[in-house]
């Protein structure tokens, strides 16, 4: 035995030793107590005692079959409106503002006097031509009198035919000054006309641009500069402006090309604040080209806007119909559920098991979900408690109803 063996084992060297002795206790106590489990076991069977296991029954689950109802086919969109009529007024003569007759925002009328411009420049000018008329007039006169001498003297023989010519001349250049006159006057009360600037139309008028006293450029040919004072927009009736998807204008043309007689052009529309499409408009125009760079075609509607309540601007959602009524199967729109990339139908068979059926979907009638494809009419649905439905796993069906609701019809 060496030196360091003779020293006594330290505590630390102890506790190792200790942690061995304390885990085979544990095991052999666990041991034990499975024995121990096992033997009772054992002796219950061999003594017939029962062993109870608790059976859990099928969960109860509603189910109906598939409401089968007439529906059209309807293809969504999102539009924005704008006016059939929209101006810039601006005056097509110059001068200082000096009246202002509306106020900023309100509706106006066809007709309504909005701006007067100062005028009288234009009526200085007015009766400048009045007097050029009156000179131009005598002197009209003048030339025939000296005319007819002239003739006479030339048939006496007393006068030349070249005085004669010129007096034609003379009464040829007076009545060419009479025209000058009348084309300045009605050029001058064209400009006093136009110095009071009318709604051309009835709209809602924006903010005047231009205050009392400024000084306006007008002009009545568009390359030269003018001043915009306001802008208005007809509001009644308003066009309703979308854009169909080369895939929805194929579905639209198909459809309508398949249909023996002609459909109704009428379109549903829900503002951005309406959950129901409550408002109609009329299908008016499909432009006659796609757009290559954002692969849709420009499509527009006519919408009546009696009170004036839809603005140009405003976004509303839109549904038009591609075909007529056909029968459809519809269902709850919370009995179908979403898996990954496409949507299933739980239902339930003669033997209580659940069976999923991926099911292609159309649009939100009356609160039940269009199924156009994927589920038959006797089919049983599972419309309430689809939450402890499991797809292979047992319920217990009780019959349910699917009901339409007539009141939430037009829901998107």
């Amino acid at each position: 035995m060496n030196e360091i063996s003779k020293w006594p084992k330290t505590g630390s060297q102890r506790q190792p030793a200790k942690r061995r002795r304390s885990a085979w206790t544990w095991i052999a106590a666990v041991a034990l107590i499975a024995a121990a489990v096992a033997a009772w076991f054992g002796f219950s069977e061999r003594e017939g005692v029962p062993v109870a296991v608790a059976a859990i029954a099928p969960a109860p689950v509603t189910v109906s079959k598939p409401l089968r109802l007439d529906v059209d086919t309807q293809i969504g969109f999102l539009g924005q409106f704008s006016a059939v009529d929209r101006v810039e007024l601006r005056a097509q003569v110059g001068g200082t503002l000096t009246e202002i007759h509306f106020e900023d925002g309100q509706i106006v009328h066809q007709g309504d006097l909005l701006f007067v411009i100062d005028s009288q420049p234009y009526e200085i000018r007015l009766a400048q031509a009045t007097a050029q008329l009156q000179a131009a007039t005598s002197r009209l006169a003048l030339a025939k009198n000296q005319l007819q001498r002239a003739q006479t003297l030339k048939r006496s023989e007393f006068g030349s035919a070249e005085s004669v010519d010129q007096r034609t001349f003379e009464q040829g250049d007076a009545q060419a000054a009479i025209d000058e006159a009348k084309a300045a006057i009605r050029d001058a009360q064209f400009d006093i006309e136009h110095c009071r600037i009318y709604a051309p139309f009835t709209g809602r008028i924006g903010a005047h641009l231009q205050s009392v006293g400024s000084l306006i450029a007008g002009s009545r040919y568009a390359s030269s500069p003018t001043t915009l004072l306001a802008t208005l927009v007809s509001l009644d009736p308003i066009h309703l402006d979308f854009d169909m998807s080369e895939a929805d204008y194929l579905t639209f043309s198909r459809q309508r090309a398949s249909q023996s007689g002609p459909l109704a052009d009428q379109v549903d529309i829900s503002l951005s604040d309406e959950n129901k499409f409550t408002r109609q408009g009329t299908l008016e125009f499909v432009d006659n080209s796609l757009d290559r760079s954002s692969g849709t075609i420009h499509a527009r509607a006519i919408v009546s806007n009696p009170d004036f309540f839809l603005t140009p601007g405003q976004f509303a959602r839109l549904r038009l119909a591609v075909a007529p009524p056909a029968p459809a199967l519809m269902v709850p729109d919370a009995a179908v559920l979403l898996d990954q990339t496409q949507h299933i139908v739980m239902t339930v068979s003669p033997d209580g098991t659940v069976v999923p059926k991926p099911v292609e979907t159309g649009d939100l009638r009356g609160g039940l979900r269009i199924i156009r494809s994927g589920l038959a009419a006797d089919d049983r649905v599972i419309i309430d408690g689809i939450v402890r439905a499991m797809p292979g796993g047992k319920v217990t069906p009780q019959d349910g109803t699917i009901t339409y609701n007539a009141a939430s019809d037009g829901q998107g």
